[in-house]
């Protein structure tokens, strides 16, 4: 049978100090604004590296579909009124 080595206070303490959880770094989603983790695709919008790859509306129901609908619609409205204010625009 072996001797059981002792494990000091510090020493536990040292590698407990390892087993911190870490906040997950967020990108924006240049689409949609929403918070993504690198290297995966837009949960809200469904875009990867600015093209659609999942189709969000598919994987929801009726009511939710309609809903998720209209968020994109009003979405792209203020996208496209963002782009019509042009400085060249604005100095004519």
């Amino acid at each position: 049978m072996t001797v059981r080595m002792r494990h000091t206070k510090s020493q536990r303490n040292r590698t407990r100090s390892h087993h911190a959880l870490k906040a997950k770094v967020l990108a924006k989603c240049p689409k949609c604004g929403e918070g993504v983790l690198s290297h995966r695709a837009c949960g809200n919008c469904g875009t990867y590296k600015g093209r659609k790859v999942v189709d969000v509306l598919a994987k929801l129901d009726k009511k939710a579909r309609k809903k998720k609908e209209r968020e994109l619609a009003t979405q792209e409205k203020s996208e496209a009124t963002d782009r019509s204010l042009d400085a060249t625009e604005l100095s004519k």
